[in-house]
């Protein structure tokens, strides 16, 4: 029997993307726990116009700190069944390509000695079609540095898996209190696929939705960024078929953004160089 693979889905105001995030991901797993923090905007309406017997859904309250993001995630692992092999993050705003999704849950399946697997990310600017250059990559994980994430981890390999830290800095740990990204390199799997991470577009339908939410207004972001290759787009974007409710995000940055962003590029790309900021946020 194949190692089976749960997702865990926290939201908040996450309304432009959440559809397509679950729907790329959806048909590649065995089973999904969607739980939102109080969204103000369709968020909530959007997770339920996905017909799925694999979505467990709830509503859990408001986050009104950092911490409070990490005690939710903390209960999503206590109440995640013992027959999963395979734990894997997808926060509302990542939508992944169909190669990528389909090659690292085939590996995760067939290579269950395995503690965790790291993939790359797209971080958008501006519109799906750009991202930050990889040089802005701040992330040191299975012995590679750039846009990365820890997006799988073996819940039969890792003994006592749990989450610590708020929000920003916050990490997935053993029973050691290690990182998982700290345990034995020899079973971190690093695979070169990239899915696209709206964290610096706006996410809420509503713009006071990005204000509610701890620590995302600093994540918006105006930046000249580099094109994306066209096998990297997810192409679940494009489908028409979808709910009223879900919004059109196809249509590519405004002349405003690209005008403001030609101005503050070479001061953010200098910054970068002077100042080297920690892995995080």
């Amino acid at each position: 029997m194949k190692a089976k693979i749960i997702v865990h889905c926290l939201v908040e105001n996450e309304g432009r993307f959440i559809w397509y995030a679950i729907n790329s991901v959806l048909p590649y797993v065995d089973q999904m726990m969607v739980w939102d923090m109080g969204s103000t905007d369709d968020t909530w309406e959007i997770v339920n116009s996905i017909e799925s017997d694999k979505i467990g859904r709830r509503q859990v309250p408001v986050a009104t700190s950092p911490d409070d993001l990490t005690t939710v995630r903390q209960q999503m692992i206590e109440e995640t069944g013992k027959d999963f092999t395979w734990l894997m993050i997808l926060d509302g705003d990542e939508i992944w390509p169909e190669s990528s999704i389909e090659t690292v849950t085939n590996f995760a399946r067939e290579n269950p000695s395995y503690e965790s697997i790291v993939v790359r990310t797209n971080n958008l600017v501006g519109d799906i079609y750009h991202r930050l250059p990889e040089s802005a990559g701040r992330y040191n994980l299975s012995g590679h540095t750039g846009h990365l994430a820890l997006r799988f981890m073996n819940l039969k390999q890792i003994g006592g898996l749990c989450v610590s830290r708020p929000h920003g800095t916050q990490g997935f740990f053993d029973s050691e209190d290690r990182l998982v990204q700290d345990r034995d390199a020899k079973k971190i799997k690093f695979l070169d696929l990239p899915y696209h991470h709206a964290t610096h577009l706006p996410r809420s339908l509503a713009k006071i939705g990005d204000l509610l939410v701890p620590k995302r207004k600093q994540k918006l972001k105006h930046e000249v960024g580099e094109k994306i290759r066209r096998e990297e787009i997810p192409m679940i974007f494009f489908i028409k078929d979808h709910p009223d409710i879900v919004p059109n995000v196809t249509s590519s940055a405004p002349l405003s953004f690209w005008l403001k962003s030609f101005v503050l590029t070479p001061l953010r790309r200098l910054k970068r160089i002077i100042i080297k900021s920690p892995a995080g946020y």
